[in-house]
Parts: C-alpha cells; structure tokens; sequence
C-alpha cells in the first residue's frame, strides 16, 4: 500500500502530458517557455485572484513576497508554530524574526483570538510587526473571515500559505486568493504537484505583480541586467508547467476522490482517534488525512500496528517549530503554546490519495479500531 500513489495519476495523463513535453523538447524553450504563461493563467483562473506568478518552490512562493514587500531586520512576521519549517524560515531569510501563534483545537489553525498578545509580544521584543502567515494545514483554509479583521485591526497584512490547501475553500472562495498575497507549492506530494519542485503566488494588487516578477528573476528591471532590487532565482521550468497543466485538467476529480476516502475514514475512526474537524462552509483538499491519537504512547501502539500490517503512516510535526533547534535563539520553551505541544505528541497521517481502494481504507481502520 502506498501513503500517495502518483503512478496512477501518471496513468491518466500520460499521453497528453507526454506530448506537452516533447513539445517543450523540441521547442528548446525549458526555462518561461510559453507554458508557464498558459499555465499562470489557468491558475489565476482557478483560484480567482486577477495575477498568478509561478516560481521555483513553494518556499519560494512565500519568501518572494516577504521580499516584494520590504520585510527586513527589525520587523516581526507572525505564523504558527505547527507546520513545515519553510513557513518561518522565509521569514528568517528575509531577514526578520518570527513570533509564534498557538493553533486552534480541532482544525489544527491558527487562533485568531491569539494574534492581538503576539502583536503586543513582538512589540515588547523592540520589533515592527508587519505581517501575518496562516497556514492552510493538511488541505483546510484557516479562519480568514475573522484573521482578515484581527489583521486590519493591528496593522498586518497577511501572506496566506497554501502550501497544503490549494484547492480548499471557504464560503466558496479557493485556497490562494486570501489576504494580500498566496502562496502555494508544487511539490510532488500535494494534492496539486508536478515532477519536481514548482510553486505559484496568487495577487490582486498590480503594484505587487511588478515586485514579485522583479524579485522572481534578480530583481530586474526593465532587461535582464537592469537589476534594481535584490532578488532571486526563482523561475518556474517549462516542463513543470505543462505537469501542473495536465494535472489540473483531473484535479477537481481528485478533490471530489480524496473527500470521499477522507469521509470513509472519519466515518470509520471517530470515536478510536480525534479525526479533522472541517468547519461549515469549509472544505479540505486533504493534503493529508491526520488524526490525534489519545496520547503518545497510543499513536506509537498505532503505528506500529500499521506497520506490521504493511500501512505506511507519518507523524506532521513532531517537534514543534518553536522547540527547533533552528530557533532556539528566539527563547520559547516547552510549555509556551500548549495546543501545538499537544497535537505534536499525538498526530499522526495516514494514506490519502484520490485512488485509495475501499478496501485499503477498510484495512486501514480495521487495523486502527482492532489495535
């Protein structure tokens, strides 16, 4: 059994996925090749923001803007604590610190009602808080009705990460189009990947647009070696595109299969483990399908029992960002922000793909409810 199954996926695209590359073969253009327009495009579309500018990775879709927008030294930029560490290792790139919000029970999100003691926390520490990071963990969007007012309130802008949500909603709003600025990954493994590493940033606003594609690229200008900023290497390959292109031609399916398995499992489990809460008016792409145990000790009993049965699982994240040794120079300690240190010692993922088997998913709870 697989934990994501890409070469069935593979299958369904295969002839016309294989032609878009032979094309971009015999083109010679592998570096913004016509594709990646088409595909920024389609993307834009889909989310519904007015600008979509593709990039390297998803890490570098969120630096990008932090850099767009002049975050530096001195500043603070606040995200939460339970994710992939690129969600604050942007920020230290950039040059900034950052400050760190408890997540909420049950959806795994940050806490708006936390943001306002950070802001404070970050100011009391002699920094500027400029921004805000939610992260849109294992497919469900965070709160943006109420993050969107709290930001207002204290000044911030918000850099969505939808590194995991893309393809997730709110009140019918996609993942990507909140705040100033998105910002997703196309890492093989997300719900929406290609064949190697690739990310996207989603905008309304048109001043923004000419930074991100002046950061993107070296920070040009009007040509190449007229660099008026600082930037990157940050260009989306061609034969990336035409993999993202292919696959959102099958991705609404997909979204529709993996609800359906993430529905057989929370029907099957609740009750033995804590499974995804997913608010009215929401909807995951079930980047992953995570679920708390009852302590550590019952997750390792689990996953054990998984594994002796041949099911793959994983633990997203266990060690907090904050305990990081990465970050130990910001003085958090164990205790500072207790839901996170909770759903670390507890969580753990199973297999979500749109091609899981009835059956597979019928093992997997069996193996579950049995252990």
């Amino acid at each position: 059994m697989q934990f994501i199954d890409l070469i069935t996926q593979k299958n369904r695209i295969r002839e016309n996925l294989m032609k878009r590359i032979e094309r971009i073969i015999d083109s010679a253009q592998f570096v913004m090749g016509p594709e990646v327009l088409e595909a920024e495009k389609k993307l834009a579309e889909y989310v519904g923001t007015k600008h979509c500018v593709s990039c390297a990775s998803g890490t570098d879709a969120l630096l990008i803007p932090l850099m767009a927008k002049g975050i530096g030294p001195g500043d603070a930029v606040l995200t939460t604590p339970f994710t992939f560490v690129a969600t604050a290792e942007v920020i230290s790139l950039a040059g900034a610190t950052p400050v760190f919000v408890d997540v909420l029970p049950g959806t795994f999100n940050i806490d708006p009602a936390k943001v306002g003691a950070a802001v404070e926390e970050a100011r009391q520490k002699g920094l500027n808080p400029k921004a805000l990071i939610p992260v849109d963990l294992f497919g469900l969007p965070a709160d943006y009705d109420r993050l969107e007012a709290v930001a207002a309130e204290h000044g911030l802008w918000i850099l969505e990460d939808a590194a995991q949500g893309f393809g997730g909603t709110v009140g019918g709003r996609k993942a990507g189009s909140f705040g100033l600025v998105g910002a997703t990954s196309f890492f093989p493994a997300k719900p929406l990947g290609c064949y190697g590493d690739g990310g996207a940033i989603f905008t309304n606003d048109d001043e923004l647009l000419e930074l991100l594609i002046s950061v993107r690229v070296h920070g040009g200008g009007d040509d190449r070696y007229n660099n008026v900023r600082i930037g990157l290497n940050g260009r989306f390959d061609t034969i990336q595109a035409a993999v993202i292109l292919e696959k959102l031609t099958i991705f609404d399916d997909e979204l529709a299969l993996r609800q359906n398995a993430a529905d057989a499992y929370s029907a099957r489990l609740k009750g033995r483990v804590e499974v995804p809460e997913v608010p009215e008016g929401y909807t995951s792409c079930w980047a992953q399908y995570s679920v708390l145990a009852n302590s550590t000790d019952d997750r390792t009993k689990l996953m054990a029992a998984l594994k002796e049965a041949g099911i793959p699982s994983a633990i997203y994240y266990p060690i907090p960002l904050h305990l990081q040794k990465a970050y130990e120079n910001l003085g958090y300690k164990p205790g500072d922000f207790p839901v996170t240190e909770d759903f670390s010692a507890r969580v753990f993922a199973l297999p979500m793909h749109p091609y899981l088997k009835a059956e597979e998913i019928e093992q997997i709870c069996e193996v579950i409810t049995g252990a």
